[in-house]
């Protein structure tokens, strides 16, 4: 097969994976802010895809760390070809496709490197790899980000609530002083998305410039150029705004119940956390950095509870998603080595796959639209009636 057609074809895989990526990942920004009411959803999905759009333009770093350090250069340029990165590709798709039918906020980016690691070694050997930027930029942020930003969350929980606190110490009850949290979880869920763009689409960007400079398209250590950034920004903008109702289900209810001074802290955790890192050019998953700032801020808040069964299945699933996806990209690097016929069956297996989880998952579309919007609808209905009596009291 010519090897233009395999570097489009890759592209094409890639901007798919992007799209998987946006609509996987919409629940980072807007979850929270869905399930206190702040926002209505359609709203938020919409907001959250032109900020993707924004924050992808706004940095190139992560996109560097794996078209250029991630995977080891030859003498000639990069150790693997165009065949090897879609096989890798696909094993980041179908993860992502299942763990998004099951509703579990996974990480998007652990699947794409497990796929593209996998791929590799059984494509070029374990030398291909470079394990002290996989250590670096990837296994060491994937453990502590979580923690950091679950730990600020609880702090800035925690502070919320004893700044705006409504019973003082001689026990008089104090006028409300959280409904500006509200408004403002606006700002901070939209900072998120942007910092949501500035990460996660540069994975895609990078993925397209490794397959560029594979093929000889593109010199070896370059940047990604002007296309590639504004087709990634495009592509994982229409996948955010598709929704993601699944797992905005999980992370806005399902975890904890979150309130709108517990969601403030815990997206302005999560954006912070993922600026920092976009910054410094590591290629964390903004997914598990979101739970564990959704975690954190669930055990700042008096008599929040927070559900450890789900949380205990999430941990397992980010365990898994490296591994899995590094099998399924091995074996479908294995299968692309039977050469013309293999590429072909990668492709019609890999869609065969994306489609039968597409039809599952519709029995489950209009039931997890519905969970969503019977969140909101509590929110309004708590809502309500502090509406009312502050408009008495504004007549008095």
């Amino acid at each position: 097969m010519d090897l233009l057609v395999i570097v489009v074809l890759v592209i094409v895989v890639a901007l798919f994976f992007d799209f998987t990526n946006g609509f996987h990942d919409t629940a980072n920004a807007m979850a929270t802010p869905i399930a206190t009411g702040a926002i209505k959803p359609k709203v938020a999905v919409g907001l959250a895809a032109l900020l993707n759009l924004v924050g992808a333009f706004l940095s190139t770093e992560v996109a560097k760390t794996i078209s250029g350090n991630l995977i080891n250069e030859g003498p000639s340029g990069i150790n693997i070809t165009p065949t090897i990165i879609f096989a890798g590709l696909l094993g980041a798709v179908l993860w992502n496709m299942l763990t998004w039918l099951l509703g579990l906020p996974s990480s998007s980016s652990h699947a794409l490197f497990g796929g593209l690691i996998g791929a590799a070694i059984i494509g070029a050997g374990f030398g291909v790899i470079n394990y002290g930027v996989l250590l670096s930029n990837v296994i060491i942020p994937a453990l502590l980000a979580p923690l950091v930003a679950g730990f600020v969350a609880f702090v800035c929980t925690l502070v919320a609530y004893a700044i705006t606190r409504r019973v003082s110490d001689d026990g008089a009850h104090l006028p409300n002083r959280r409904a500006g949290f509200r408004y403002a979880q606006i700002f901070s869920s939209s900072l998120v998305a942007l910092a949501h763009g500035t990460n996660d689409a540069q994975k895609t960007m990078g993925v397209i410039t490794l397959v560029l400079i594979a093929g000889g398209y593109q010199a070896a250590g370059t940047n990604p150029q002007l296309w590639v950034i504004a087709s990634c920004a495009l592509a994982i903008a229409l996948g955010t705004y598709s929704g993601g109702w699944r797992i905005i289900k999980t992370l806005g209810s399902g975890l904890t119940e979150v309130k709108p001074a517990q969601g403030f802290a815990s997206e302005t955790s999560t954006a912070a956390a993922i600026l920092a890192s976009s910054h410094l050019g590591f290629a964390l998953s903004t997914t598990q950095v979101a739970s564990g700032s959704v975690i954190g801020s669930g055990l700042g808040r008096p008599g929040a509870v927070v559900r450890w069964r789900l949380a205990g299945k999430m941990a397992v699933g980010w365990l898994f998603t490296l591994p899995a996806a590094a099998v399924v990209g091995a074996i479908a690097a294995l299968i692309a080595q039977l050469g013309v016929f293999g590429l072909v069956l990668d492709a019609v297996l890999g869609l065969g796959g994306v489609l039968a989880i597409f039809i599952v998952s519709r029995r489950g579309d209009e039931r997890d639209i519905a969970g969503v919007a019977e969140v909101e609808a509590a929110a309004e209905i708590i809502e309500r009636p502090k509406r009312r009596i502050r408009g008495l009291a504004g007549k008095k």
